[in-house]
């Protein structure tokens, strides 16, 4: 099982991007999914998470403008980013738990770059 990032990019602020996290290989369903970020000198932040127990959940620095949404058919887990700011600027990634039939795995996928400029 896999996960694979994508639709960073550049966006001047104010501007919006959408992201997707694409779970492949053997699986059956997606349990939790969280977006995190990076950027650079900084720790990882949980941007936004989604799962079945936990539901939906936001940090404060992006609620009401970030959307995280889940495809339970094609395995993919968005975000939706509207209003971005340049502090929003990260590599962002997603991180969760899928089901492949027999087991739970935990599953860490790559990095796609989101840069806002000012």
């Amino acid at each position: 099982v896999q996960l694979q990032a994508s639709g960073g990019g550049l966006v001047q602020a104010g501007g919006s991007l959408s992201l997707s996290c694409v779970a492949s290989g053997r699986v059956v369903k997606i349990n939790d999914m969280g977006w995190y970020r990076q950027a650079p000198g900084k720790e990882s932040e949980l941007v936004a998470s989604i799962g079945n127990i936990v539901g939906i959940k936001y940090a404060d620095s992006v609620k009401g403008r970030f959307t995280i949404s889940k495809d339970n058919v094609t395995h993919t887990v968005y975000l939706q980013m509207n209003t971005l700011k340049p502090e929003d600027t990260a590599v962002y990634y997603c991180d969760g738990t899928v089901f492949d039939g027999r087991y739970t795995r935990i599953i860490k996928g790559q990095g796609t770059q989101v840069t806002v400029s000012s």
